[in-house]
């Protein structure tokens, strides 16, 4: 769900302690990427006691992982609509930290209670993330974790910029680079009182609570201070191939995707120079690593085999093409962890691969809201933001009839940004122009037609369910178009509530665009071919850098789902006369883009200036740091209309442009438009919210705000 860092591969350091005390159970993170934007889920599969048989599966075996894959899909059906009927009742997630001690001894427990427990948010210990991230990546996570606002969670981030030098002396082969080196510095990045950690790498599925793992430092003996699952393939014996050299290793070696680290004594122990000493010894003539961090790993071990205390190989199950990973497990109920370690990933080749494919894939479309459940036995510190958010609700009347319109106002919506891959340098001109739109699963065809009619950088927010989001990814990469264009920022919004937060969703688009001017424009329109020049030329012309400008694009309509788009003015004009084309809403909505002035357009060969009418609501050209969109807004109805009296309230000038057009292209009636011709309560509390914001007007600009409510009384 994740594809972030412009496709490098980033691993997390998975702390279980707050000052070195146990405090996770549970990951439901998505943190790092897959190759072609595939992300890493950390996922609740299965708790059940694991037994030690390691014989391969037979048929019977997968048959019987097959049906528990059916079976998890069906309680995540049943979960979604138990998450439903709770909605609005739930009580506000808190997040932190407590010095609370839990333990759970390795294999104990009962497996249905404790999935269960898992998967509806019940765990006992908070979690602490420990994540070494470059700034993008920062970004989209420190905004994942704030908006999900997951119960007893503490994120800390480390810049992995910071470290760099630090391992790139060390010549790397690996398709990690550099990053996949930087587990050897974790004694010196993390916390000097941070005594251990679980380190993952980003490719790894978590089928168990973690807690069991956590519980395996119990078990470390005199200086062992390392445990790690030994390597499952053939490379470290060295004979994979004629000349094959592998670095020293003990036996098959050890996988560093799973470790845990007793940092205290590691740090005893000058793990720093050990690991140093070792590696500038075997790069003498080994010249670079194959295997990043694990090279070097090993190489110490080798050395030094007391360090290590071996895990079961079902802590650190290792998808590679042609490894034993089958000896780890019989039943659904030995599965730990699952290790994706092949550059392939979701595609390598294992003997049960469309298993743990079909596994992973279904928890991707577990719905994340259920980690935000409110965590009984696991007292956390107080978070200030919930507690803010708490107390606004409770202000809010339930027997208000417009409750829930008011309500959506203060709900945090799960937040990805930059989705897929995303990379663009605006143009150094200072001219650049981003698209800005919003959308539904229901328009996800509009987007490989608005990518051909706008070469320049789009900004989308999507409004989806996990689910959703998986499908999106999966039509996505099945795009020729979509893939081929690398300045088109995708920002998923995971659906909660029973309304489209249409304004929310803008605001999510307009924030994260790195270019000068903003086109606010909808979904459902396609610009004119060579807008995006266009208006860069008209930035220019107008001198919108140093004034307050909204440069408008005349909106028109088809009412034909084929349509031979108009490649000139003078061809639109012609369809207009013929009746193909219409101005846009002219038989529904007149007063919306009337002020416009149409007439005066044929003709114009200059950009001409448009006043202010009362439910005018244009698409507009503004400068990047223009108003954001209100709230309070949801659904269908003035959520427009009220950014462009902001907009007039803050004395912008409106400029209409005499050579740009955009066509709405027709499509089945949202269901929210629906609600408002059906609802009559819809539309009492559309009139509520208009009057408050009018009020809210008046209150911030004064005087100059009264002829807003006068032109509402008149019209």
């Amino acid at each position: 769900m994740l594809g972030i860092c412009r496709g490098r591969r980033k691993f997390l350091a998975a702390s279980l302690t707050v000052l070195c005390i146990p405090a996770i159970t549970w990951l439901y993170l998505f943190a790092g990427s897959f190759e072609d934007g595939k992300p890493v889920s950390l996922s609740p599969l299965e708790s059940q006691p694991h037994s030690p048989r390691y014989a391969a599966a037979g048929p019977r075996e997968r048959e019987s992982l097959e049906v528990r894959v059916r079976e998890v899909e069906e309680e995540n059906r049943a979960l979604r609509r138990q998450l439903s009927l709770a909605q609005g009742r739930a009580p506000g997630p808190r997040r932190g930290n407590h010095s609370r001690t839990y333990s759970m001894e390795e294999g104990t427990g009962d497996s249905e209670s404790l999935r269960a427990g898992i998967v509806a948010g019940n765990r006992r210990n908070p979690l602490h993330f420990h994540l070494i991230a470059d700034s993008i990546a920062e970004q989209i996570l420190a905004t994942l974790f704030q908006t999900w606002m997951v119960p007893a969670v503490r994120v800390d981030f480390y810049n992995a910029d910071e470290l760099k030098s630090e391992v790139s002396w060390i010549p790397n082969k690996h398709y990690s680079g550099i990053y996949g080196l930087m587990k050897l510095v974790l004694t010196k990045t993390l916390p000097a009182n941070l005594e251990r950690v679980i380190v993952l790498d980003t490719d790894i599925t978590f089928a168990t609570d973690i807690a069991e793992l956590w519980a395996v430092f119990h078990k470390f003996k005199g200086q062992q201070v390392l445990g790690l699952v030994e390597n499952q393939s053939d490379w470290y014996l060295g004979n994979l191939w004629k000349n094959h050299r592998p670095w020293p290793a003990l036996g098959r070696g050890y996988n560093t995707g799973v470790i845990l680290l007793l940092l205290d004594k590691l740090r005893k122990m000058k793990w720093e120079q050990m690991w140093r000493l070792t590696a500038e010894r075997e790069l003498m003539g080994m010249l670079s690593t194959s295997l990043a961090d694990q090279d070097i790993f090993n190489a110490v071990i080798k050395q030094n085999p007391f360090l290590v205390y071996q895990l079961p190989c079902f802590w650190n199950v290792q998808l590679s093409d042609h490894t034993r990973s089958e000896q780890c497990y019989r039943d659904v109920s030995d599965l730990k962890v699952i290790h994706w370690n092949s550059p392939k990933k979701l595609r390598v080749k294992n003997k049960h691969v469309e298993f743990f494919r079909n596994l992973y894939l279904t928890f991707l479309e577990y719905d994340g809201n259920l980690l935000r459940r409110e965590l009984f036995g696991c007292p956390s510190e107080a978070d200030v933001n919930s507690e803010n958010l708490q107390k606004q609700l409770s202000e809010l009347d339930e027997d208000d009839l417009c409750y829930e319109f008011r309500r959506e106002r203060f709900t945090v919506h799960r937040t990805h940004l930059y989705f897929l891959h995303y990379e663009y340098e605006p143009a150094s001109d200072n001219t650049d122009v981003t698209l800005v739109a919003q959308l539904s699963m229901d328009r996800l065809q509009m987007l490989e037609a608005i990518c051909k009619h706008w070469e320049g950088p789009i900004s989308l927010a999507l409004y989806l369910s996990d689910a959703e989001a998986q499908q999106f990814l999966r039509y996505a990469q099945g795009s020729e178009v979509l893939m081929s264009r690398h300045n088109v920022a995708y920002h998923i919004v995971y659906k909660e509530g029973q309304f489209y937060p249409v304004n929310l969703l803008r605001n999510v688009a307009m924030k994260h665009v790195g270019t000068p001017y903003l086109f606010l424009s909808d979904i459902d329109f396609l610009p004119m071919y060579g807008l995006y020049e266009y208006l860069r030329k008209s930035v220019i012309q107008l001198d919108l850098a140093n004034t307050k400008k909204a440069m408008i694009v005349p909106a028109f309509e088809t009412l034909r789902y084929r349509l031979s788009f108009p490649k000139s003015k003078a061809e639109l004009l012609s369809m207009l006369d013929m009746g193909t084309l219409f101005t846009f809403r002219y038989h529904v909505w007149t007063k919306g883009h009337a002020p416009t002035n149409f007439a005066k357009w044929r003709t114009a060969t200059t950009p001409y200036r448009v006043e202010w009418e009362a439910d005018f609501e244009p698409y507009v050209v503004v400068r990047r740091d223009c108003p954001e969109y209100d709230r309070r807004f949801v659904g269908f109805g003035w959520n427009k209309v009220a950014h462009i009296m902001e907009l007039d309230a803050q004395e912008y000038e409106f400029i209409v442009l005499p050579n740009a057009y955009m066509i709405h292209m027709p499509h089945a009636p949202s269901f929210d438009i629906t609600k408002f011709r059906s609802n009559k309560q819809y539309r009492v509390c559309l009139k509520t919210l208009k009057e408050e914001f009018q009020q809210d007007m008046s209150r911030r600009y004064g005087f100059a705000a009264l002829k807003y409510l006068t032109a509402e009384n008149n019209s």
